[in-house]
């Protein structure tokens, strides 16, 4: 097969993430017996994946000797913010190999930072209200700034779950582009459109993920948001073949997927769980080392970042994503991996359902409704606008120093606040924390409610509703929420709602039987009463 005349560029990225494991009322990760021979699975993740990609040895040019690498130097890539604050709090020296990488990039890529954002704590976006995505949003840019130096260029959507509303938000708040895989696309048409150019079917994954394209606000067509297709049958190959087993079939992919009839400069990429590299695929971390920094190279690819080629190669193509709810890469039925029994799931416990995921989305969904009600009604005592306090309170997270504090509630708060006021306006902002912790997508993402990182998510909402009951107490009365809201139940009586609504989820498993028994024996007992 003869090649394009047009030179070719070449980008991995690796999407970094593990849940957040912190008991909440402790915010340390507790033992996990399944992670051994270590502490638990963030520590195993750490020197099976984050530690090696800094410093991969491979052999040298003309092979002469060793060269050590920092795969984040050559890598597109995205860091979950919990996870970046573990690896801050716990292994500072990766936390700035990987923030040096970032910084090398930028020389490296013409300005261009290998590292971009991502929403906050990996909540299914679609999902969620506008509110709550803003907020995640706007969370995940603040995050990225305080630690990179730097406005991110692109964001990274959890499970790149989105809909037209979901892109909408990320370009209203300034990101300029995103990641998705190619069965998200539904049809495309060239830019500028003519009379005569009509919109040409890219379903099924049929889209060509060589290049960029531009995805237009329904309202405002001065705002758009360049997308990136990845690549997906490589992209599977990487994660689930093996690819990353052999260095040299895995450059004669990338090659192969080169297509003499193109006609502009190609970007061939996949996109995969960063812990892909060394995690799931022992060694992977070499193979990356040695595609990007050697062989690729010597095949004639220009290794760069989706920012640069962005930059060199602006979007010629119009397209849209396919209507409805959303959709993702990791659930062919669009988000229903998070919220119902679709029929996705990890593969263990033969004859196993998930038709608990519906009730735990129900119950997850009334905890954010009812402590949004309360934080909004008692929220206006302390600050001026309880929304834009929540927004900027990741500043709080970052850094939660009392010299912190001062500059928040100096910004937020109508007037000079009591110490008890202060602290009863900072376990406000805690509940609305801890309910949209409770979102986070992996809850949903695998066989049983029974599961650590479903335990995990359920126990974060028990700390939300600890400190929304104990609004009951400080008003002295089991009144409603809100007379406006016409609701009869009271603050002292969510956690019995919510434990009611959990309790028609049914565990696979019989000795735990369903969410009410969970609550019992796994979420309760991580409690500690102060």
């Amino acid at each position: 097969m003869s090649l394009p005349s047009q030179p070719a560029y070449l980008t991995l990225h690796g999407h970094f993430y593990q849940p957040p494991r912190e008991n909440p009322w402790t915010d340390e990760i507790e033992i996990q017996p399944d992670a051994k021979p270590f502490h638990d699975w963030n520590e195993r993740v750490l020197h099976e994946c984050y530690l090696p990609n800094t410093v991969v040895r491979i052999p040298g040019s003309a092979g002469k000797g060793v060269e050590t690498v920092n795969n984040f130097e050559l890598l597109s890539f995205n860091v979950g913010p919990t996870l970046l604050r573990w690896l801050e709090r716990k292994h500072p020296e990766v936390y700035q190999k990987i923030l040096e990488a970032d910084r090398q990039s930028l020389g490296q890529r013409a300005g261009h930072g290998n590292a971009i954002a991502q929403v906050y704590n990996h909540m299914i976006l679609p999902l969620a209200s506008e509110r709550d995505q803003r907020t995640q949003i706007r969370w995940g840019i603040f995050d990225f700034k305080k630690r990179f130096g730097r406005d991110p260029e692109g964001m990274w959507l959890p499970e790149t779950a989105a809909n037209e509303r979901t892109l909408e938000i990320l370009m209203e708040e300034g990101i300029r582009f995103t990641v998705l895989a190619p069965e998200q696309a539904e049809k495309i048409r060239p830019l500028p459109p003519t009379e005569n150019s009509g919109w040409q079917e890219v379903s099924g994954g049929s889209i060509d993920p060589s290049r960029p394209y531009r995805f237009f606000h329904s309202k405002d067509s001065s705002k758009w948001i360049d997308l990136f297709f990845f690549d997906g049958p490589i992209s599977r190959d990487v994660s689930f073949g093996d690819l990353l087993s052999d260095g040299e079939k895995f450059l004669k992919r990338i090659l192969d997927a080169r297509h003499p009839e193109r006609s502009h400069p190609e970007l061939i990429h996949a996109a995969c769980d960063g812990e892909t590299f060394g995690h799931h695929k022992k060694s992977g971390d070499g193979t990356v080392s040695f595609l990007l920094a050697r062989s690729a190279r010597e095949a004639g690819f220009r290794v760069t970042n989706y920012g640069e080629y962005l930059e060199k190669f602006p979007p010629e193509f119009e397209v849209k994503i396919q209507p409805g709810e959303g959709t993702s890469w990791s659930c062919p039925h669009g988000v229903g991996r998070w919220k119902e029994n679709c029929g996705c799931q990890s593969g263990d416990g033969a004859g196993w359902n998930q038709k608990w995921r519906k009730p735990l989305r129900r119950a997850v969904r009334f905890l954010g409704e009812k402590t949004d009600l309360l934080y909004e009604e008692e929220g206006r005592n302390f600050f001026k606008d309880p929304w834009a306090a929540r927004d900027d309170s990741i500043q709080l997270i970052l850094d939660d120093s009392l010299a912190s504090q001062k500059e928040f509630f100096e910004k937020h708060a109508p007037k000079p606040l009591s110490k008890e006021e202060k602290i009863k306006a900072l376990k406000l902002l805690e509940m609305e924390r801890f309910a949209m912790l409770a979102e986070t997508s992996c809850g949903w993402f695998f066989n049983d409610l029974s599961g650590i990182e479903t335990v995990q998510i359920l126990r974060y909402a028990c700390r939300s509703l600890e400190l929304a009951a104990e609004w009951g107490a400080l008003r002295l009365a089991r009144q409603p929420l809100a007379a406006a809201t016409g609701q009869t139940w009271d603050l002292g009586g969510l956690e019995t709602e919510f434990v009611r609504l959990l309790a028609s989820a049914k565990s696979n498993r019989p000795e735990y039987g369903d969410g009410q028994k969970i609550w019992e024996k796994l979420v309760k007992p991580a409690r500690l009463i102060w």
